[in-house]
């Protein structure tokens, strides 16, 4: 891992972390950086800070769903809410974290590849031979991809990515983390922007 990469954590059942994904790269090509794209898992994360899914949350929830279609309109990212809301991220992030041991460029194409599954198409990407038969369509080798989620070297991978998520300091999804600085969400996007033209402010 370069120190100059851009840590970019996320969670599969993140609405804003799948709108973040379809930004990130070009945010980052634009000042020469590459990406390091880091799945976690909120649910994980939200025992360690008592939170609970946006969605679940009283008034709060209500906003948030009319908030992320909006969002999604105003960036020009297709959008669908999925049917099931939210969902385990096991099984994607496995994937992921498969392709990446591969190729740090493949872990963007299959991520995306998934979110765009998850956050358009709707379908529930949580299960394993769902989110195998996305890697398979995407590309990847479809069989490869469905063992990796149930072998045990990967689901410890994926363990010690959360831990090392929260050990940074990590709370939500997106969470970018530039030459050290912590950004938490979609909305800071643009002081991301201006950090890297800068190198802070």
């Amino acid at each position: 891992m370069n120190k100059s990469d851009i840590q970019f954590f996320f969670d599969f059942s993140s609405p804003y972390g799948y709108l973040a994904s379809q930004k990130i790269d070009a945010l980052a090509a634009k000042h020469g950086r590459s990406v390091d794209w880091r799945p976690m898992l909120l649910g994980v994360v939200f025992k360690q800070t008592g939170a609970v899914p946006l969605t679940e949350v009283p008034l709060k929830g209500t906003y948030s769903k009319r908030d992320f279609p909006r969002s999604a309109r105003f960036h020009g990212i297709e959008f669908t809410m999925p049917p099931v809301f939210p969902v385990p991220a096991q099984a994607p992030s496995r994937v992921t974290l498969w392709a990446k041991q591969q190729d740090k460029a493949a872990a963007a194409h299959v991520a995306k590849a998934l979110y765009r599954a998850f956050f358009v198409e709707g379908l529930d990407i949580s299960k394993p031979d769902v989110a195998a038969d996305v890697a398979g369509n995407a590309g990847f080798d479809r069989d490869a991809a469905r063992a990796a989620i149930d072998d045990p070297a990967i689901k410890e991978a994926l363990k010690r990515e959360v831990d090392a998520a929260i050990a940074a300091g990590v709370f939500g999804s997106p969470f970018v983390i530039v030459d050290g600085e912590p950004f938490w969400g979609l909305d800071r996007f643009d002081q991301i922007d201006r950090w890297l033209a800068h190198g802070g402010f």
